[in-house]
């Protein structure tokens, strides 16, 4: 099978950036994270569950996050997770190497054209 050329896997930690700044708005469950991150991209970039979930898991266990019980706006049982100061610093410092990495990209897709 062909696969999609407008389809581009995310560079490795752009996943755990986009939860951790989504969470830095407010806490939300899964899918609202899905949902927002989708949305906030204008749909480019969504987001599989099937990678969410371990995602979040690997961020608690960093401590990056917490989670609480809580429950959905239909009513069911869910997890909340909210961004801790570890996350904080956390994705601070990652948004600063990602900023540095792109003006870097950026510089050289620039040097053909001049």
């Amino acid at each position: 099978m062909a696969k999609n050329p407008e389809h581009r896997d995310l560079f490795p930690g752009a996943l755990e950036i986009m939860i951790l700044q989504s969470l830095r708005i407010k806490p939300m469950h899964g899918y609202a994270l899905v949902k927002h991150i989708k949305q906030a991209s204008n749909d480019l970039l969504p987001v599989e569950e099937g990678s969410l979930y371990p995602a979040l898991q690997r961020m608690l266990k960093e401590g990056w996050l917490e989670a609480k019980e809580g429950v959905s706006a239909k009513g069911r049982p869910t997890r909340i997770y909210r961004l801790t100061d570890s996350g904080v610093r956390h994705l601070e410092s990652e948004v600063t190497s990602f900023e540095k990495m792109f003006a870097g990209i950026a510089r050289v897709l620039a040097f053909g054209k001049a």
